[in-house]
Parts: structure tokens; C-alpha cells; sequence
């Protein structure tokens, strides 16, 4: 049970209502209750129905596409402010524009440094995310920010698959680390994959750098978005000897023909988490969903207490 001298209190995002619902009843409470106003041209605004003085107030709002994810968690924390709430925390399952961590070409934004800026500004006083495309963005924050990790969920997961001879695979060079973690945790050899683009969100020639020959490879990722780079990575592991091949993502972002790509793959099994909701127009027969609201909840709980979270890495 809560400790803390001031009142916590769950708030939600209108697209990320599905999710936030579970994290507030494994965590014990109702969800608090507020309203969006939207005007005739697309205009809204966000209102508090219910008092948040000197609460520590939790807003939970992934904000994958369209934008409005992103502006509507922005006026929500600018009206618990205005509200008088003691602290604000914004809880963001799925980071956007996360991609945007860096100038990799000139003229160019840093879209998550902006983003960053933004809820500062706004007036946030902690930042609750899970798997960063890129850990430094932690540090684009002036505020403390909680960077959680789904191995918590995705290690046990794998474990009971009671699978022989896994070959843990990077489909980049750029996750190779997290790959490296999970195949010295899980003691299984590690594969990563080389790729070249031929221009944003198109694989060109792709091979893989170790032996995926009888093996049974988990390929690990931070998110799958047009799901290009997966497909021709298992198709690739397959033709080359390997007995199954399994995709294991945090987040679902599956964009364009990621659905159709997937249920015509090589791939046994896509496993992801539900920061994202799926598309219920789609073929989802290959995807298993994790689900990261008691994960949530819990870190909720010992922010919330002042208690570690150190527990909760995995890896």
C-alpha cells in the first residue's frame, strides 16, 4: 500500500486508455478522470474532472502517431500543474521520436531531444519510459528519468520456451549490445545481422555475421516498424540452416506493410509488448502479446515510495 504523505492519482491519455487501465488496477487504484474537448478544426484541450491538489499525479501516454498522442500528454501536464499538483510524472510506454537522438546527416532536428525539451517545459517532474532506441536520451532530460528494461518480461518468456541450441541475433550492428546481454544471460551464442539501406525504412543486401546453422534464433529488437529489416533477417537465418526463427520486440510500432510482411515471413512467432495496441484490422495469428502493466505498476509503486527499482534490470 502507498506510504507516501500525498495522495497518487492515474490519469490517461485517450489512445492509451487500454493499457493504463491494467497498470492502475494491478496497482491497486481507479483510474482518474478527466475529459478531452475537441473543437471543429482539431483543436482539444484537456481537463482534470476531479481535484489533483497535492497529489503526485501520474499521466500514462504512450505517444506513437499521430501527434496528438504527444501534444495531449503535453496539455495534461500543464493543467495538473495549473491544477496544483504536488509532483508530475509522465509515464511513456513507447517513446516517440525516439529515432531522432543524433544529427546523422546535416540540417537535420534531434525530434527526441525536442521532445525532451518539451515536456520540461511543460512542467514534468519525472519521466517513466521502457527500452529507448538509444539509452542516451536519458540524458536530453533535466529531470530524473526511470529507463525500464522489458527483459524483465521477455527473459522468463523465452526461458519457458524450453528451446536447444537458441542463437540470440542483433538485426543491426546497433543492437548488438543488448543482444550480447541477453545471449551471455541466457548462455546461447550470438548472431548479428549486417545490413545496408538503401534509403529510411528499406533494407537493401543483408547478411549475417555467425552460425545460425540447426539453431533455434531469437532475433531482439527495441521495436519493429515496417517489419523489413526482421522479415528478410528470418528468411535470410532460414535459408542458411536454421531450425526456427522468432522476433522478440518491445515495441509494436508495425507501420505500412509490417502486418501483411510478418504473417508472410519465415518468422514462427513475433513477440512484443503492449505499449503499442495492435491493429485489430490485421492478421495477428504470428504475435504474442506481453503485457508490461504490472512492470509498470510495480516501478509505479517504489518511485512512488521512494524505494530502489535496481531490482527490476534483468539485464
Amino acid at each position: 500500500m502507498p506510504t507516501s504523505d500525498h495522495a497518487i492519482k492515474f490519469f490517461t491519455g485517450r489512445n492509451s486508455r487500454y493499457l493504463s487501465e491494467n497498470i492502475a488496477k494491478s496497482f491497486g487504484v481507479e483510474m482518474g478522470k478527466s475529459s478531452v474537448t475537441v473543437f471543429s478544426d482539431g483543436e482539444f484541450s484537456t481537463a482534470y474532472d476531479e481535484s489533483v491538489r497535492g497529489a503526485t499525479v501520474f499521466i500514462i501516454q504512450s505517444t506513437f502517431a499521430p501527434t496528438d498522442n504527444l501534444f495531449e500528454l503535453l496539455l495534461m501536464v500543464d493543467a495538473a500543474h495549473r491544477a496544483s499538483a504536488y509532483k508530475v510524472v509522465a509515464v511513456l510506454p513507447y517513446f516517440g521520436w525516439a529515432r531522432q537522438d543524433r544529427k546523422d546527416r546535416p540540417r537535420v532536428a534531434i525530434g527526441a531531444k525536442l521532445v525532451a525539451n518539451l515536456l520540461c517545459a511543460a512542467g514534468v517532474d519525472r519521466v517513466m519510459t521502457m527500452d529507448l532506441h538509444a539509452d542516451q536520451i536519458q540524458g536530453f532530460f533535466d529531470v530524473p528519468v526511470d529507463h525500464l528494461y522489458a527483459s524483465s518480461i521477455f527473459v522468463p518468456y523465452i526461458k519457458n520456451l524450453n528451446l536447444n541450441n537458441i542463437a540470440i541475433a542483433a538485426p543491426d550492428m546497433g543492437g548488438a549490445k543488448r543482444a550480447n546481454a541477453y545471449a551471455r544471460f541466457l548462455d546461447s551464442s550470438l548472431v548479428i545481422c549486417h545490413k545496408n539501406r538503401d534509403r529510411a525504412n528499406q533494407v537493401g543486401e543483408m547478411t549475417a555475421i555467425g552460425d545460425v546453422e540447426g539453431k533455434n534464433v531469437v532475433i531482439l529488437d527495441d521495436m519493429i516498424d515496417t517489419a523489413g529489416t526482421i522479415t528478410k533477417a528470418a528468411d535470410m537465418m532460414i535459408a542458411r540452416g536454421a531450425i526456427s526463427v522468432r522476433a522478440v520486440a518491445t515495441h509494436a510500432v508495425l507501420s505500412g506493410p509490417a502486418y501483411e510482411r510478418i504473417a508472410e515471413s519465415k518468422i514462427t512467432e513475433l513477440v512484443v509488448t503492449d505499449t503499442i495496441p495492435l491493429r485489430k484490422d490485421k492478421d495477428t495469428s504470428k504475435i504474442k502479446v506481453l503485457s508490461v502493466a504490472d512492470l509498470f505498476a510495480d516501478v509505479i509503486r517504489k518511485v512512488y515510495n521512494y524505494q530502489s527499482i535496481s531490482t527490476k534490470f534483468i539485464i
